[in-house]
């Protein structure tokens, strides 16, 4: 399985010549490339996570693809078929399979209500929390995409969630709201973490890749 990184939050799997694209939202250029395409996780209803042109562009290359997200999505993106996903649901579709946790976005500020937020591990390979810190129990976490930037969290508790997971592999995700410098901050710091548990950082940046 072969992992595209993509701004912001965005992620593309590729296995047997199919594709699933994980979180294309308004931080990530358009996304042009989606034939083949069956499935698109939507994580929970923020715009920074998916927005109605990037998956029209994805039907429009793949219409017959599989939109999957929480309640919260299903609400939010009433003009699409979203195929509603909760906690604890397993789904195969095409050549991969989808294990779903979590269940809540982390909290921003006690003025702004929570909202329906699902984890997704991708072939038992690629965990990706959406915007949480929800440990997915009982999985040994080869790759882990780990949160590096938000509103709702800082760095050290970023570092806390490395060192709780012990994955094998780790890269960032959810950064385009640093600057350089933060990115830079952030990877030595989230390095440091998932090197404790002796596994190995990847500073992915916009564009790359990296066989799972």
């Amino acid at each position: 399985m072969r992992l595209t990184k993509f701004e912001h939050a965005a992620l593309l799997l590729e296995q047997s010549g199919k594709k699933l694209f994980v979180d294309p939202g308004s931080f990530t250029t358009p996304i042009t490339e989606a034939s083949e395409t069956v499935a698109v996780v939507i994580t929970h209803q923020h715009a920074d996570h998916w927005t109605p042109d990037q998956l029209n562009r994805i039907l429009e290359a793949s219409p017959n693809a599989v939109i999957y997200g929480p309640q919260g999505v299903v609400e939010a993106a009433s003009d699409f078929a979203i195929t509603r996903v909760d906690p604890g649901d397993t789904v195969e579709v095409g050549p991969f399979t989808l294990r779903f946790f979590g269940g809540v976005h982390a909290l921003i500020h006690s003025s702004i209500p929570l909202i329906d937020n699902v984890g997704v591990l991708i072939n038992d390979v690629l965990y990706y929390p959406g915007d949480s810190f929800a440990v997915p129990e009982g999985v040994d976490v080869d790759m882990l995409a780990v949160p590096a930037g938000a509103p709702w969290m800082k760095v050290g508790e970023a570092m806390d969630y490395v060192l709780e997971v012990k994955p094998k592999r780790a890269f960032p995700t959810h950064e385009m709201v640093l600057s350089v410098a933060g990115k830079n901050l952030s990877n030595d710091r989230l390095g440091w973490a998932t090197a404790q548990g002796g596994g190995e950082y990847f500073a992915l940046q916009p564009g790359d890749t990296l066989d799972l």
